[in-house]
């Protein structure tokens, strides 16, 4: 455990010297920024997104609106800039070789390197809620929201639920971490993994659109991304956020189970 944390910070500290990092954060600000700007001008909400009809009466709907903006490519553009170079880039820069001889066992390094594209997904959701939430304040204050049932939910329970909502959608970004870790580990090169982990993100977005395909549509790992919902209604519907729990824990857990055992037969020598 001691070694995952040594590689943990040590991923950490080279993350916080690479522009890609801040690029990543950037985005997420920017269209919380964008969003309110352009309904601020408009003087109008989207109304074919929930809560985008009452992001003027409310502040508070606008870091919800933007998270099912956030689930079509953002996030997962986001997640996949560290998540897929996080093993390739090594390969890149020539340094897995050295790593890997190193006296720490491969299995501590990849689970820190795991944990610090776990952590940048979390920063940038959480640059994403911060921006929203200062945003919408301006934008339309804190005033009391409407759940998707109807119901008015008052500011301090609204902000409860705004954050049991953000924390239910980092775990499909944690999936979408995972995959790109995996390709990272296969493909050893960072602009295949972060286009495939995007690619594969599109992909499920569009077979799930697909007709015939009702079966499979609730295992999807992008379509997680809208379990959420089910803090939004009265009283709270836990059925998708369980399901969607479980659906990304075996996406997770399958994609870290094949990277590692890719990194830990990695052949040295070849690099």
């Amino acid at each position: 455990m001691s070694g995952t944390f040594t590689v943990y910070r040590w991923e950490l500290r080279k993350l916080l010297s690479q522009k890609r990092t801040y690029l990543g954060l950037l985005f997420a600000a920017a269209i919380a920024i964008i969003f309110v700007s352009t309904v601020a001008a408009r003087n109008h909400g989207p109304e074919d997104v929930p809560f985008g009809s009452y992001v003027l009466q409310s502040g508070l709907a606008v870091p919800l609106v933007l998270l099912t903006f956030g689930a079509y490519w953002l996030f997962p553009l986001i997640t996949a800039l560290v998540a897929g170079d996080i093993v390739a880039s090594e390969d890149h820069n020539g340094t897995l070789k050295t790593i890997l001889t190193r006296s720490l066992d491969r299995a501590p390094i990849f689970a820190g390197k795991v944990l610090t594209s776990f952590t940048y997904a979390l920063a940038a959701l959480l640059t994403m809620a911060v921006v929203a939430l200062i945003g919408g304040a301006l934008l339309s204050g804190f005033h009391p929201l409407i759940s998707l049932s109807g119901t008015t939910v008052h500011t301090g329970r609204a902000l409860v639920l705004i954050g049991a909502s953000f924390l239910v959608y980092l775990v499909p970004m944690l999936g979408v971490a995972s995959v790109g870790v995996l390709f990272s580990s296969i493909s050893r090169n960072s602009a295949a993994a972060v286009v495939g982990t995007l690619m594969l993100s599109l992909v499920l977005q569009l077979v799930a659109i697909l007709p015939g395909v009702g079966a499979i549509k609730p295992y999807l790992l992008t379509n997680q991304f809208f379990a959420w919902h089910g803090f939004l209604r009265v009283p709270t519907d836990w059925a998708p956020i369980t399901h969607a729990l479980w659906v990304c824990a075996i996406w997770i857990a399958v994609s870290l189970a094949i990277g590692v055992t890719v990194f830990i037969r990695r052949d040295v020598t070849g690099g």
